[in-house]
């Protein structure tokens, strides 16, 4: 349980295998605000917490330990820790006394290293590999920090030289509500002076941190961002994004470029004048908004280039169970816990599937910057789909894999929002990607998305889902050991420049019994919409050519 501006409660299971994907079992909320609570006091008076506020928290907290209790969750692994707000309460006490009478748990108030680290590792831990600068914007207070997953001890590092600043979202909007206009400039300029001497101060810490800010031809740092207030941010930014609608809603992982990131007189414009809903933006939300996009003007302000910038929904809470697990598990890919694998002869199986259908790409091809579910450590989960839903059509089957992309896993660390598209549209083209009006708009808008990583990754899910439907054709059911597989096809295949297109060739070698039975040109019509629907980012012309052969002659 966390408590600050809001208390929110979760239960997790940490249990293996899938530990690392910090399965959360209930979440609630309570919208307690403590900063509200806290500017009730009289002006001029002491930052109180009035007597209502404290019952009320301690309840909800005995409310929480109760649905905990219903949960078997034993008590010495409840964790109730408070920031900000806390720590500025000058009775404090008084509340800490009454949580742990009526609910009999103890709080744990937070140093603003401690919040700067359970923050900062809450976000990495939506992620395989981190490199960039991590920012927390609460109710009361911003953190700002440096993590490099690569590097020893990133973590103790990351809380010793983050810094944090008394200006959270709540807190400063109460300052720019104000009628005193002194207080309001010194504030932002506050602000402001504060964010460039925490950059400056981790440029001076971390060199790979300085080198990309080094000459204009560097290409800038990429920044995480969590906490509501940023949340709220990349909501607005998700509600105007190029493409629309934008098709996974979820804002876990949402990325944009640095110049959209730093659109902020834009983000104003439309928070203060759109008058119907926008997704994931509370009304509270909403008034908050100029306080919040003031804070994201002084972050751009403090740095320069700014590569892209990275929604984050962990926080606190991931942070802090982060933080519980042995490093080889934090620094493990989380994607291949989401298919669940029976056993060793299993897990065989599906490597000698994800060799074969790989073995169709060109050899001689550099795929580090094409993401593919391959590249993007999603082989197991492709081909764990592949049999599934074999009984129903084609076209049902695409859609909902299409579906299926946006929906699973909703809080799934590393199912970034391009490795769900990725996903989706190559398990689509496994079923021959055909859509009725409603769905193919989705597919385009997942296509853009895609396109916005490299222009060439649609042509290749399009070309490993026709793969992959040619081998489930071949072999019907999924494999019963590891060899059979490869003992039906084999695949080699070339790329190559011509004068006005790029020549791929694929020669599928088949068994003699199956080269016998099976209509190759059935075959053949697996690739008729391979590089069919490219997008006009996609500027490459190719010419594909298909060859079957029986393997033994």
């Amino acid at each position: 349980m966390s408590c600050s501006n809001g208390i929110r409660f979760s239960i997790s299971d940490l249990s293996p295998p899938r530990t690392r994907l910090l399965p959360c079992l209930y979440r609630e909320r309570a919208a307690i605000s403590l900063f509200d609570a806290l500017d009730s006091s009289p002006s001029g008076g002491p930052l109180d917490f009035p007597s209502d506020v404290i019952a009320q928290v301690s309840n909800t907290l005995a409310r929480f330990k109760s649905i905990a209790n219903d949960y078997g969750v034993p008590p010495g692994s409840i964790s109730v820790f408070a920031t900000e707000a806390m720590r500025k309460a000058e009775n404090a006490a008084s509340m800490l006394d009454a949580i742990l009478e009526t609910s009999g748990l103890g709080v744990y108030v937070l140093a603003p290293e401690v919040e700067t680290l359970f923050g900062a590792m809450g976000a990495r831990s939506g992620f395989t590999e981190v490199n960039g600068l991590f920012l927390d914007l609460g109710g009361g207070s911003v953190q700002m920090t440096y993590l490099n997953s690569s590097v020893d001890g990133y973590e103790m590092q990351a809380a010793q030289t983050g810094e944090s600043l008394p200006f959270g979202a709540a807190k400063l909007l109460n300052i720019l509500e104000s009628n005193e206009a002194e207080a309001q400039v010194t504030a932002v300029s506050t602000l402001q002076e504060g964010m460039r001497g925490a950059f400056t101060k981790l440029q001076q810490q971390f060199p790979s941190l300085r080198a990309t800010q080094a000459s204009a031809e560097s290409n800038g740092v990429d920044i995480y961002l969590c906490g509501g207030g940023f949340r709220g941010y990349g909501s607005v930014l998700m509600h105007t994004d190029p493409i629309q609608p934008y098709p996974i809603p979820a804002i876990g992982a949402y990325t944009v470029k640095g110049p959209f990131f730093s659109r902020t007189k834009d983000a104003r414009k439309v928070n203060a004048e759109y008058e119907g809903k926008i997704f994931g933006m509370s009304k509270r939300r909403r008034r908050h908004f100029p306080a919040i996009a003031t804070v994201v003007e002084a972050l751009v302000g403090a740095i320069p280039q700014i590569r892209t910038a990275t929604f984050c929904s962990g926080g606190n809470r991931e942070g802090a169970l982060f933080m519980k697990l042995p490093k080889v598990l934090r620094e493990g890919n989380p994607l291949p816990l989401l298919h669940q694998v029976g056993g060793n002869i299993e897990l065989g199986i599906l490597q000698s599937v994800i060799a074969v259908v790989q073995s169709s790409l060109p050899a001689d091809m550099d795929f580090y910057n094409i993401p593919t579910v391959f590249t993007l450590g999603l082989g197991p989960l492709f081909v764990g789909g592949l049999w599934t839903r074999i009984g129903e059509s084609s076209d049902a089957n695409a859609a909902f894999e299409l579906h299926q992309a946006v929906t699973r896993d909703p809080s799934a660390p590393s199912l970034t929002h391009l490795a769900r598209a990725v996903l989706g549209l190559t398990l689509c083209s496994r079923w021959g990607a055909n859509f009725g009006p409603i769905d193919k708009s989705l597919f385009e808008n997942m296509q853009k998305l895609v396109g916005q990583s490299n222009p060439e990754a649609n042509f290749w899910a399009e070309y490993i889902g026709a793969v992959a439907s040619l081998v489930t054709t071949l072999c019907p059911a999924m494999p019963d050991n590891a060899d059979r597989l490869s003992k039906i096809v084999r695949f080699s295949s070339s790329l190559r420049s011509g004068k006005t297109k790029e020549k791929l060739q694929l020669i599928v070698s088949l068994s003699p019994a199956t080269y016998q039975v099976l209509d190759t040109q059935d075959l053949v019509s697996r690739f008729k919409n391979v590089g069919k629907h490219r997008t006009a980012a996609d500027k490459a012309e190719r010419k594909f050519k298909l060859t079957i052969q029986d393997m033994e002659l």
